[in-house]
């Protein structure tokens, strides 16, 4: 395993690097939900809620994939985050990561309009949304890469012109459009369903390979 790796798996779980600040950021996304959650029971419209789970399933799904790529190359993940941190969580994951992904899906949601016919830029307001935050998304992510934060280990991985596409579509893109595509249902049950889906996958993904196959991530 490369060194970046090695370091990644060190401390992995461990709840004794809990640091305070963590407290205050719990309490910021709990108060996220709690405002959004009474905003969808005044005006019936869950979305924003369903954004906010979604986009967090989806990056619990990339994070655990990843894990398995580190695992089944024995060398490294697409990226790994071995540096400080109040609690690491998986490789490429740790609990800062966690509460901002928490309320992604909230930030992007709640920045669409309530028209639907509304355009940026020729492309309907939502899929424009979506790309911007992406690219944002990639550009902080370019910069955590140059502090030595976020490590990419692959030659197409990395901040060459191809690599950056690969770090847009599958590193964030997705997630923004299952986002769309999970408020696309309607009504309730069949976005539960697509839910379940996504956390499920996640979930035995996680069972499968901490359990019987061994892996550590």
């Amino acid at each position: 395993m490369t060194e970046a790796s090695q370091r990644a798996l060190e401390g992995m779980r461990d709840f004794t690097t809990l640091q305070w600040y963590v407290v205050p950021l719990l309490a910021v996304v709990f108060y996220v939900y709690v405002n959004e959650i009474r905003k969808a029971r005044e005006g019936g419209s869950w979305d924003v809620v369903y954004a906010g789970v979604t986009l967090f399933g989806m990056d619990f799904l990339n994070e655990t994939l990843n894990g398995w790529i580190l695992n089944l190359t024995d060398r490294s993940a697409l990226w790994t985050a071995p540096g400080p941190t109040a609690l690491r969580t998986m490789v490429g994951w740790n609990i800062e990561i966690m509460f901002m992904f928490a309320i992604s899906g909230v930030i992007f949601w709640a920045s669409i309009s309530k028209d639907p016919e509304r355009k940026l830029f020729g492309l309907p307001e939502k899929w424009a949304l979506a790309i911007g935050y992406s690219a944002f998304c990639v550009f902080v992510e370019w910069f955590l890469n140059r502090g030595g934060l976020l490590v990419w280990e692959y030659p197409f991985w990395n901040r060459s012109f191809g690599g950056i596409w690969l770090i847009f579509l599958f590193g964030y893109f997705h997630f923004y459009v299952a986002t769309i595509f999970v408020n696309w249902l309607r009504p309730h049950r069949p976005r539960l369903i697509a839910l379940g889906v996504i956390y499920g996958l996640a979930i035995v993904l996680n069972v499968i390979g901490l359990g019987p196959l061994g892996f550590a991530y």
